[in-house]
């Protein structure tokens, strides 16, 4: 997982709005769909997107994958950003 991937799958308001369902609880492919008005092609590339940048990890059951958020990489990405915030706000005073 690379910083550019992350930031390039948060920059997208739909698979913002994928992470925000997850946030509740693991959802299959077609319960994701269910709430967004593209084909459900447009919602695979979109969970795609976000499995590359590891911001979500998914299971098999049975014949479904569900999908659930992967909030150690989010962790990391606040702590690199609370980091940066704060050497800069050193420098500053």
């Amino acid at each position: 997982m690379s910083l550019q991937q992350t930031m390039r799958a948060l920059g997208d308001p739909a698979r913002r709005e994928i992470l925000t369902l997850l946030k509740e609880k693991s959802l299959s492919a077609g319960e994701i769909a269910e709430h967004f008005p593209f084909s459900a092609a447009a919602v695979s590339k979109h969970l795609s997107i976000l499995k590359e940048a590891d911001l979500i990890r998914d299971t098999r059951q049975g014949k479904y994958i569900y999908y659930e958020l992967n909030a150690s990489v989010l962790e990391e990405i606040l702590m690199w950003i609370s980091d940066l915030k704060g050497a800069n706000h050193e420098k500053v005073e």
